[in-house]
């Protein structure tokens, strides 16, 4: 059985007709509550009522959508009714924490000075790297912690330990524990791994990289995007995260999209909900604080919000359908975090070129009040040009509160943002009441997180948790499930695998990616004699591949290993056309050839013609290893794309190669199953 939200009781207007009620499952609680449907008569809702008006209270919060308010006008618009279950126990991003929790949250936050309680909504980056004490980076974060009194961080790139101490020492030194984030998208891997020795190119390890979200949709398996969160969690927490920023609900519908792409699950809804409420599931039932991102969507874009504003022209219709669905799902699951998108929502924000974040519409109206999510809410980070370039440093961050912001992610200059935020509650813009919701929303989470009992990490203990070889096992049996292949013309693969063929392995990739071809070269050499390794980049002119075309010629086989990923400011996942020319020329001389992509699966559109052609999703060494394996007929290849790939391939594409596996057992690589553990019901199976 699917994972699935409150069943929805539709009521046709003029009569009495619909669905009766049914219990619900929430994964995260393991809890049922009763879901009942809505009424549209009463009174309106609290988002177009004025402050003075609008009961306190959580009795008395708004639940579902009676009316909507576009472009900021002064007119409400009717909408069809389509009524939504609540449910009646609260969920678990409201369940009303034990009297010491409780206890500790209102003791807290009846001690903080306005001051303190600005600083708490603060959530500036830092570098997870080792910064010995009085060096400027070290310095930076203790006059944060001490002296600006943030409520937390977000922690980049670092090794495992590193993080571990970083965060113990800032720990002890706050007069409230700090609530640490991360971007882990593919794991704790994504920020904690990739440390390398120069010049010997040697990998210095660290935690767990999983393959790309939009393998798991490729894989289409309940079980293991549980395991994917709870990996993450474990992993997170040992050393010192407690909100890994993940996963990404992003429903991505655009090809062209440069800054979504892999990171999303898919393109249909509904696996992107199904997949995503697993993940969620086995984030939060190991301690991690799952935030489903980017709210309310921002997988219909050609606009990289980093660089620029994007307007996504939506109506509400489309955005029901497509956009919400995953979000709505997470929430029903017991989400506790959800991350805003800055994008532009033209008839929906209040004007058209107001980013969601700052929108009131969106953040209360939508998200709170209609979605009936009360979990907190993260702003994307405020140093993006979407929101930098557009609006004064203190003002953006006043605007995001009253938008119905808890949490300031990454404001450009963090003292600025709190000077905003002071000044807007003593000026009256904002209440101290409304203030005192955001605090209180984070002091429960750091509750939540054991942190009033204890803030620090055993750092001894890491080596223990993070980059185990049972977690490795398992981010090679996502690699391997996810593979899919769309094209094998004369049955190219897979491969003979003569240890005498002479074969070329050409890696296109970013000048910073060093270890991109590594692991998928050393896997091919390990059958082949005479593997030929080469590099290209953004930089590889004309003259270079035609180098490297002379040198194919007479070549029993070319791989092609293309790393074109989504990456902040780059502004594309184009393949350039002198790659794309190279490809069509390998075909052209008759070459024997194959394209794997460790990236955008898009890249189809710019050689439709490949002899072969191999999705892996992800550059991960787990990735690599997996596509060499493939190739040589040592794994089968059973997934399936999540997404349409132009010019020919539709969602749920995909050609098998070699003997068919069930459904995960919940075993990796011959491991042994861990007793009294495991995915719950509705996260077992394929989609």
């Amino acid at each position: 059985m699917g994972v699935r939200g409150p069943v929805v009781r539709r009521v046709v207007p003029g009569t009495s007709a619909g669905y009766n009620e049914q219990d619900s499952h929430n994964l995260v609680t393991g809890a049922a509550f009763r879901g009942r449907a809505l009424q549209t008569s009463g009174p309106m809702p609290h988002h177009f009522q004025p402050d003075s008006a609008r009961p306190s209270g959580p009795a008395s919060r708004p639940l579902r959508r009676r009316f909507l308010r576009w472009g900021g006008g002064a007119f409400l618009l009717l909408l069809p009714v389509l009524l939504l279950t609540v449910p009646a126990e609260p969920r678990e991003t409201e369940a009303v924490l034990p009297d010491p929790e409780a206890a500790w949250v209102d003791s807290v936050l009846a001690s903080l000075s306005l001051e303190e309680k600005a600083g708490q909504l603060i959530m500036p980056w830092v570098m997870g790297d080792f910064a010995p004490e009085g060096s400027a980076n070290h310095q930076r974060l203790v006059e944060l912690v001490r002296d600006r009194k943030i409520g937390g961080f977000i922690v980049s790139v670092g090794t495992p330990s590193d993080v571990a101490l970083k965060t113990n020492v800032f720990q002890r030194m706050a007069d409230v524990p700090l609530l640490v984030a991360a971007d882990l998208e593919t794991g704790a891997g994504f920020r904690f791994r990739g440390a390398v020795h120069l010049p010997g190119l040697h990998d210095l390890g660290g935690a767990t990289m999983l393959p790309s979200l939009m393998a798991l949709g490729a894989a289409r398996d309940r079980g293991l995007a549980w395991e994917a969160g709870r990996i993450t969690a474990l992993e997170a927490r040992a050393v010192g995260v407690h909100v890994p920023f993940a996963p990404v609900l992003d429903v991505n519908s655009n090809p062209e999209n440069p800054i979504i792409n892999t990171r999303s699950l898919g393109e249909d809804p509904e696996l992107v909900a199904e997949l995503g409420a697993c993940f969620v599931a086995g984030m939060q039932s190991h301690g991690g604080l799952a935030t489903g991102k980017h709210f309310p969507g921002h997988g219909d874009t050609e606009t990289d919000s980093h660089l620029a504003l994007p307007v996504i022209r939506l109506g509400q219709d489309r955005l029901r359908a497509v956009e919400l669905v995953p979000f709505q799902r997470a929430i029903d699951a017991g989400i506790q975090g959800i991350m805003t998108a800055h994008i532009a929502l033209p008839g929906i924000t209040e004007d058209d070129r107001l980013p969601a974040t700052l929108s009131r519409n969106v953040m209360t109206g939508l998200l709170r009040e209609e979605m009936g999510f009360q979990g907190l809410i993260f702003s994307d980070a405020l140093d993006m040009n979407a929101i930098d370039q557009l609006y004064g440093r203190e003002e953006a961050a006043v605007q995001a509160i009253l938008a119905g912001v808890d949490v300031l992610l990454m404001p450009p200059d963090p003292s600025a943002a709190i000077r905003g935020v002071v000044g807007a509650v003593r000026d009256g813009r904002i209440s101290e009441s409304r203030l005192d919701a955001s605090v209180r929303r984070i002091l429960e989470a750091k509750a939540r997180a054991g942190l009033h009992q204890e803030r620090t990490v055993d750092a001894e203990a890491v080596h223990q948790v993070v980059g185990i070889p049972e977690h490795e096992a398992l981010a090679r049996e996502m690699a391997e499930r996810s593979l899919v292949l769309l094209r094998n013309e004369r049955d190219l693969l897979p491969l003979a695998g003569s240890p005498g063929a002479s074969v070329l392995s050409v890696t296109y990739r970013r000048d910073n990616d060093l270890m991109a071809g590594r692991a998928f070269d050393r896997e091919l050499g390990r059958t082949y004699r005479q593997v030929t390794s080469r590099t290209a980049g953004r930089s590889t002119g004309r003259s270079d591949y035609d180098a490297l075309l002379a040198d194919a010629r007479g070549r029993d086989l070319v791989v092609v290993s293309a790393h074109v990923t989504a990456v902040s400011y780059s502004g594309s996942v184009a393949a350039p056309p002198e790659l794309a020319r190279f490809v069509q020329e390998l075909g052209r001389i008759g070459v024997p050839h194959v394209v794997v992509s460790f990236g955008s699966p898009y890249l189809l559109a710019e050689f439709p013609d490949v002899r072969a052609y191999l999705l892996a999703w992800s550059g991960s060494g787990a990735s690599q290893v997996a596509a060499a394996r493939a190739l040589l007929g040592q794994v089968p290849v059973q997934g399936t794309s999540p997404t349409r790939i132009p010019p020919r391939a539709e969602i749920g594409a995909g050609l098998s190669l070699g003997s068919a596996r069930g459904p995960w057992s919940g075993v990796a690589g011959g491991g042994e199953s861990r007793p009294g553990e495991g995915p719950p019901e509705a996260c077992r199976g394929r989609l």
